[in-house]
């Protein structure tokens, strides 16, 4: 196995709907908004096994004081294996003098977040008006 990171936003689309499907994310179901989304994130990083893409994360912010980390996903057969924790940690540099990173997490990616450093924030209760049903 050879990973590489990259922070080309040049990804296939077909790439990108593949990680997502294989994940069973909702937004697989919307893949040209989910490909402008992405492209036009603040960062956006991927991991690639040579030509394949195995993962990929984006960051939204404000340039300045806030970002927030929506998406970091794995392929399944890369899971465990270092590749998003490659991933949050060339996010974590770029945005290291930051006042606040942020992510909200659910199930096993709690103790993943964890790992690298995310903690609860204080009493917050995530909300959202979502429209998805992966979670």
């Amino acid at each position: 196995m050879n990973i590489a990171i990259s922070e080309s936003r040049n990804i296939p689309k077909q790439s990108i709907i593949d990680l997502y499907k294989a994940n069973n994310w909702s937004s697989a179901n919307k893949p040209d908004l989910l490909e402008k989304a992405l492209k036009n994130s603040h960062s956006l990083i991927s991991a690639w096994d040579e030509d394949k893409l195995i993962g990929l994360g984006n960051a939204i912010s404000d340039g300045h004081l806030v970002v927030y980390y929506p998406h970091l996903l794995v392929l399944p057969d890369y899971q465990g294996k270092g590749v998003g924790q490659m991933i949050m940690t060339r996010m974590k540099e770029i945005y290291k003098d930051f006042h606040m990173q942020m992510l909200t997490a659910d199930g096993k990616a709690i103790q993943f977040y964890q790992k690298i450093g995310f903690e609860r924030a204080g009493q917050t209760e995530p909300m959202w008006v979502y429209h998805g049903d992966e979670h």
